[in-house]
């Protein structure tokens, strides 16, 4: 299960605890590519678990130009905060056709009576994910185009290793150029541009699919990636 491999990064899940996570896949659901399961301003307090395939979190501006807040691959939780807030501030679509568990607010806070250092873990996911959008409005304000599209794609890469879907040579993506540059705040022909570069450098190919790291640590370097905001060195609980 993802979610397991993602929170054992913080957590050393027991197995009362690994269970009590598997009891939360009692309601499964999928949905197919570009049809929202969540809708900003509604109000159901209900999240979802990713178990397979990408979806991406965004907010439409009044002239219709879209943010993408950020992408979710499996183990990632879908519209947590819809749990917790009165209504959902953001939208979700499937990038791809998505397999996730439903999970409503009694099933999240009977797991945490069960074994509170669940709650613990979920908190700690919640705040790495802070920390991505952080990461993120600091690439968007500062960083040069090349860099930002570096940065992107390691810290992709990053996230994907941690539940075994990547690695320093690279990983696969469903992500077309819009999808990446609604991420990063440039156009598609700009994005284009950048991954030609950075080909060129022989730094990183992103084609039919895949991304390949062609020079991991060099591309580190030039995008000045440094993974510790992602906090994925090993259990901070016992």
């Amino acid at each position: 299960m993802p979610l397991v491999r993602k929170l054992s990064a913080f957590v050393a899940l027991s197995a009362e605890e690994i269970s009590v996570l598997e009891s939360l896949r009692k309601r499964r659901r999928t949905f197919v590519a570009g049809r929202d399961l969540v809708h900003q301003g509604q109000s159901d307090q209900t999240a979802y678990i990713l178990m397979s395939g990408w979806a991406c979190s965004y907010k439409i501006l009044a002239d219709g130009q879209r943010q993408i807040i950020d992408f979710q691959i499996p183990g990632d939780f879908l519209a947590l905060r819809s749990v917790l807030l009165h209504m959902s501030d953001h939208s979700v679509e499937p990038v791809t056709d998505i397999e996730v568990t439903e999970v409503l607010k009694s099933d999240l806070l009977e797991a945490f009576a069960q074994t509170p250092r669940l709650a613990l873990a979920i908190f700690w996911a919640a705040s790495r994910d802070e920390a991505m959008v952080v990461e993120h409005l600091v690439g968007i304000g500062r960083r040069d185009a090349a860099v930002r599209v570096a940065h992107f794609l390691l810290e992709l890469g990053a996230r994907l290793s941690l539940v075994g879907m990547g690695d320093k040579a690279g990983f696969a993506c469903p992500l077309t150029q819009y999808f990446v540059a609604d991420a990063i705040g440039l156009s598609a022909v700009h994005v284009n541009r950048v991954l030609r570069q950075l080909r060129e450098k022989g730094l990183l190919t992103f084609r039919d699919g895949i991304v390949r790291f062609d020079d991991y640590d060099r591309l580190v370097e030039f995008a000045q990636f440094d993974a510790a905001y992602l906090d994925q060195i090993g259990p901070l609980l016992a």
